[in-house]
């Protein structure tokens, strides 16, 4: 065991918030644990770690601990061989007092690769569920488009992965009770989520969509699809082209929510945005609605709740995402690449919930559900909707639905 011991100070933090210390992996290596201490009364630090061969996992400030084994990892970490050479724990200095924060970091090689902790997903037997909910998209009564059809669901959620409390199944589980078509799991700054998905998306009866919520202490964004793992340490505009290359889509996420709003700047902005996070609680409150006025004239908008655990007390689906998507059914990759693929095309409207009032964008027309007495608001557009379902010119832009006090129901791109 080696321990590796200092302080840091609020200069190493302004300095560059991500650090890293170098450690030694012999060769016959079976494991390597690293454990982090340091007063958590006091401050917050990150934890990850990346290998000779690059990422192998990162937990932010869920954890104190991890395992990297060749069949198995602490969950937000890669399984596989601890190649011999250099390591290093990558630590984020998210908060660290003027006084500086004592740390200590110890790495433990082992000689035999430890047991698989009782916990570990990869020992909980699952077993299928039994569909219990009609796709939203007939309960809703709504009609296709072209040979696409609508799908509700939700593009923000954590697991054990990151900083949520359920793992892969469970959160499935929970967003298939809801109702929901489809999922996005989006675990900080990791894709070791990923390899569970499949297995998840069968026994739970809903499509997962592999995620990574890229986050920094300057503002979080989702990158969507399966393009692999996106470097949180670089710029922003590195993120963007690494998406757009490998074929996924980078939205900014809750970029007026808190100490987590958007203050990165780019050459270049994503079209799309989680303009309706969760925290939009009073949604009579026009912050978001400006802010995506100013990024974007084609602002594509989307929701996420952003969900971590049920004590939160607010379920997967509060907003819930719809997006219109090319498939017909089916809940395996092709299908997750539909939606990623609506959402890059700007076929999105956005909802309080799965069954709350709806405005979608058919061709040149609008098909508002549930929206008798709201208003339908747009840059050319001021119209009181009258009926359960109705059908209305559609104009270019970011238009809603909102209660006679100016409370938002519905965004449609």
């Amino acid at each position: 065991m080696a321990a590796i011991t200092g302080v840091w100070t609020l200069d190493d933090r302004l300095d560059g918030p991500v650090k890293e210390l170098e450690f030694e992996v012999p060769p016959g290596t079976a494991a390597v644990t690293v454990r982090l201490s340091y007063d958590r009364s006091a401050g917050v630090l990150d934890l990850g770690c990346e290998g000779p061969g690059g990422f192998r996992g990162w937990s932010g400030g869920a954890r104190s601990e991890y395992t990297i084994a060749p069949t198995w990892a602490t969950p937000g970490y890669l399984p596989g061989e601890p190649e011999p050479g250099v390591w290093k724990v990558v630590l984020g200095l998210y908060r660290v007092p003027l006084a500086g924060l004592p740390y200590e970091v110890r790495v433990i090689r082992h000689r035999r690769a430890p047991a698989v902790p009782r916990r570990h997903p990869s020992r909980c037997v699952r077993t299928p569920r039994s569909p219990h909910r009609d796709p939203a998209a007939v309960r809703r009564g709504l009609p296709g488009v072209g040979g696409m059809r609508w799908l509700a669901g939700d593009l923000h959620a954590h697991t054990t992965h990151s900083d949520g409390s359920l793992d892969v199944y469970e959160l499935a589980c929970v967003a298939a009770d809801r109702g929901l078509d489809y999922l996005a799991v989006t675990d900080h700054n990791t894709v070791s989520h990923h390899a569970e998905l499949p297995a998840a998306s069968a026994l739970a009866g809903i499509l997962l969509v592999p995620g990574q919520e890229v986050t920094t202490d300057l503002g979080h964004a989702n990158a969507f699809g399966r393009i692999g793992w996106v470097d949180f340490r670089r710029p922003p505009d590195e993120w963007a082209d690494r998406v757009r290359e490998a074929g996924g889509v980078l939205s900014v996420n809750h970029p007026v929510a808190g100490d987590c709003a958007w203050r990165h700047p780019m050459t270049g902005r994503p079209r799309v945005a989680e303009l309706w996070h969760w925290s939009w609680w009073d949604r009579t409150w026009g912050a978001p609605l400006a802010w995506g006025r100013a990024w974007a004239d084609d602002l594509v908008p989307v929701g996420g709740g952003d969900y971590h655990s049920p004590e939160e007390g607010h379920p997967p689906g509060d907003p819930t995402t719809w997006v219109l998507a090319e498939t017909a059914g089916g809940r395996g990759p092709e299908a997750a690449d539909a939606v990623v693929a609506a959402v890059a095309e700007g076929r999105t409207a956005v909802s309080a919930s799965p069954d709350g009032p709806l405005l979608l964008r058919h061709g040149d027309e609008f098909l508002a559900v549930d929206a008798d007495g709201l208003v339908l608001w747009g840059p050319d557009t001021r119209t009181v909707v009258r009926g359960d379902r109705v059908r209305l010119p559609a104009r270019p832009g970011l238009h809603r639905l909102e209660t006679p006090a100016n409370q938002v129901m519905a965004l449609c791109g």
